[in-house]
């Protein structure tokens, strides 16, 4: 079988995967806060409500799509499309698992966590573009907001995950959870984990950082003016964003595919995708828990805090690690 069309096949099966997941991801969201704030949540359509992902799909399609008079033609309706393909795009080279077969993924980066790095910072084109396009004050202002949110919350990313690349001596993904078989990175990597998590958040646009799509001052943010199928578009690019952040921390700080306690009775594969379970759990428990950020504040928290504590980890990182070497 040509290359080619083993890649193509894969890349259908996954993405088949992740659109479900994102599906089901966002039902079991509103089924927890249901759960969190004493209320029954979705439970009309389907036997416990489990077909109500399908009914939301039927109605973004089949609702009206209106488009501003001011607004840009082309960039307007590419806008939604560059935000989801980045959110994708970052699948092509995450492993699930490593068997006798080989990797469970795509492809196979040496320089894996700098690839995901690059494609993710991509992502703040869709949203810029959408605000912009539309030709309406309020989404660009929700539109700059989140240029300016997202660029500087990647910097206390991209500095908290070289903690781990300097732990783990490799940018490879499989490197790194194979380095974290005896130990997970997640312990002598706590104040990156942290950071990671913090910074994740606000990457994604979730409370208490979803400052981009403040109804209170922002009417709904950058995507004030679409409808539609190009409304669900940007949504379904966020929820992709959070799996795809649950796997990074599940690969880099959790071990992976990697049975905690030598309990290797499950295949690694499921042990990775209970820890991906997880953290999207924790995404959830937040947005029931905590208030939204004032937005001076969001920004002085990340540069002002994050950043230098993700620097100073940085820092005693590498002198340890040459201090033992």
């Amino acid at each position: 079988m040509p290359l080619w069309l083993i890649v193509l096949i894969k890349s259908a099966i996954l993405l088949f995967i992740v659109v479900t997941s994102f599906a089901y991801a966002m039902l079991a969201e509103r089924k927890v806060m249901g759960w969190m704030q004493l209320r029954p949540g979705p439970n009309r359509v389907g036997p416990w409500g489990l077909m109500q992902p399908a009914a939301d799909a039927a109605k973004l399609i089949l609702k009206e799509d209106l488009a501003p008079r001011t607004a840009d033609p082309l960039l307007y309706r590419l806008a939604p499309f560059v935000s989801l393909l980045t959110a994708f795009s970052v699948y092509a080279i995450i492993p699930f698992d490593v068997t006798s077969a080989g990797t469970w993924s795509i492809g196979n980066v040496n320089a894996g966590v700098l690839f995901l790095l690059a494609i993710t910072s991509l992502g703040v084109y869709g949203i810029s573009l959408g605000g912009w396009a539309s030709g309406s004050k309020f989404p660009l202002l929700g539109s700059v907001r989140s240029t300016a949110q997202m660029i500087s919350y990647e910097l206390g990313m991209g500095l908290a995950l070289a903690g781990v690349l300097l732990v783990a001596g490799t940018t490879s993904l499989d490197g790194i959870v194979s380095a974290q078989r005896d130990l997970w990175f997640f312990i002598p990597q706590f104040v990156a984990f942290v950071v990671y998590v913090v910074t994740a958040i606000a990457e994604t646009n979730r409370v208490p950082f979803d400052l981009v799509e403040a109804e209170t001052e922002l009417v709904a943010g950058f995507h004030t003016e679409y409808s539609g199928l190009r409304f669900g578009l940007f949504f379904i690019a966020e929820y992709v964003n959070m799996l795809t952040v649950s796997c990074i921390a599940s690969l880099l700080f959790f071990g992976g595919w990697n049975a905690p306690f030598g309990w290797t009775w499950l295949p690694g594969i499921v042990w990775f995708l209970l820890k991906v379970a997880a953290f999207m759990f924790f995404y959830i428990w937040l947005r029931a828990t905590l208030p939204r950020f004032r937005y001076d504040r969001l920004m002085a928290f990340g540069w002002k805090v994050l950043l230098p504590i993700a620097t100073l980890n940085v820092v005693v990182t590498a002198v340890v690690i040459a201090l033992k070497g």
